[in-house]
């Protein structure tokens, strides 16, 4: 019996050294066109192409987490396990994601023709990187993935007295993005109290994306990518305020708006997207696509906060992925 399924689109920081060569492993020769038509993109914009990167025989930081290669390889990865999805099995009702994730999930849903969505994904990952500030990532949450109160006074007090370098950047299951200043992030990452011996961490590579100081790139982005680039979506669209885009009737001006402005400048809430999916479209199962697994913890995250199909806990979703009923299916492992 076919199954419903929501699909979920990573952002920056899906492709790293584990997730070499499985573009060329998991989609050729079967997707072989596909991944053919994104090269020739790449190559007449100037840029090397995700083939010749993703068959590279060592994985090198500086070449393979530049940001137009790593937004292209995540891209290309994300859309074509997309394509690969059994429509016997699996009956799509919406489309989300998380950050960059958005430019994937709007070629998921027919908005843009995955050639122009590269040359868009390829643009936007030069212009954003080449903004000022930094990015780092904190905990709100305590080992079985529910709010810790203490951490989420911590980072509203350091909103407060950062105000107007410090901003939230994305809300990511039981995680905060905070974005800013590099003095302000710098500055919060050692006043957040340590946990794990990983967090804070500085997000290496990022500038302060979805805040203020991306205004810049997303004042150059509208002008650049009109509304003429949009199409009327074929599925529905769960944007990262939790805005549902539904076909066919869009107003494709104000979806051109927020691609390039609001999901540019202001924070990205992926646990409300995730919550929005699971309580309007009830799906199944939500399927996340590739590379590699980076939003499999703050999907069940997630899932935990909006307590759905009652998961309480970190030991609740566990035990449920483990059973027939999982209701997240990672498509990149």
């Amino acid at each position: 019996m076919k199954q419903t399924a929501v699909i979920v689109c990573p952002g920056r920081g899906g492709y790293n050294k584990p997730e070499l060569g499985s573009i060329t492993e998991r989609h050729l020769p079967k997707q072989s066109d596909l991944i053919n038509q994104l090269d020739k993109v790449r190559e007449n914009e100037g840029f090397i192409s995700v083939s010749e990167l993703d068959q590279k025989s060592k994985f090198d930081h500086r070449l393979h987490l530049k940001p137009e290669n790593s937004a292209a390889l995540i891209f290309a990865a994300g859309y074509a396990d997309f394509k690969a999805v059994d429509p016997e099995q699996y009956d799509i009702v919406a489309v989300t994601g998380n950050s960059m994730g958005w430019y994937t999930a709007l070629a998921c849903a027919g908005v843009w023709q995955p050639e122009n969505a590269m040359s868009i994904v390829t643009d936007m990952a030069k212009r954003t990187a080449a903004a000022d500030g930094a990015q780092l990532i904190y905990p709100i949450m305590n080992e079985q993935w529910q709010p810790d109160k203490t951490r989420e006074k911590a980072v509203s007090q350091m909103l407060e007295q950062h105000a107007g370098e410090l901003f939230l950047s994305i809300r990511y299951g039981g995680y905060v993005l905070l974005a800013g200043t590099q003095n302000a992030v710098t500055t919060a990452s050692k006043a957040l109290e340590p946990v794990d011996n990983r967090f804070p961490m500085i997000l290496p590579g990022h500038a302060a994306f979805h805040s203020p100081l991306m205004k810049e790139a997303s004042d150059q982005a509208l002008s650049v990518w009109d509304s003429s680039h949009f199409r009327q979506p074929e599925l529905p669209l769960i944007d990262g305020r939790g805005v549902i885009w539904e076909p066919p009737g869009c107003h494709l001006d104000a979806l051109q708006r927020y691609t390039f402005g609001h999901q540019v400048t202001e924070y990205y809430d992926y646990t409300k997207a995730i919550t929005v999916a699971l309580r309007e479209f009830a799906p199944d199962k939500l399927l996340l696509l590739g590379p590699g697994n980076s939003l499999g913890g703050a999907t069940g995250q997630s899932l935990v906060a909006a307590n759905w199909r009652n998961l309480s806990s970190k030991d609740d979703f566990t035990q449920r992925q483990e059973s027939e009923e999982a209701p997240v299916i990672s498509l990149g492992l």
